[in-house]
């Protein structure tokens, strides 16, 4: 399974399409097997979701994200997490290993 973690400064991102690059984390075993740091392609409707499907992204955690997003992120199979508070990426990755990420309060209003 693959998690991307939109990061900005090195951090979860509060809205992934201002990202600077996307933190691309392989886990099995409840366990993170590799991670990466890429950049994605130039912001556009829909160029996230297509670009990460193609890296086998299966999950997608990040701050605010608008509901067209979501559904596109659906729409290519990746589960969406969302609201998640700011933190670094690892600890993000292992709070949803262990089962206890939540999305919570979204940071983005469209």
């Amino acid at each position: 399974m693959k998690i991307a973690i939109p990061l900005t400064g090195g951090k979860l991102s509060a809205h992934f399409g201002h990202c600077e690059e996307f933190g691309i984390y392989e886990v099995d075993d409840e366990k993170i097997i590799t991670s990466e740091l890429v950049t994605p392609p130039p912001h556009e409707p829909g160029a996230y979701p297509r670009w990460l499907h193609e890296l086998g992204v299966n999950v997608i955690v990040g701050g605010g994200m608008g509901n067209r997003a979501q559904s596109l992120f659906h729409q290519n199979q990746i589960d969406v997490y969302y609201g998640v508070t700011v933190a670094e990426p690892d600890e993000i990755v292992k709070t949803y290993l262990a089962g206890t990420l939540e999305s919570g309060v979204n940071l983005c209003d469209h």
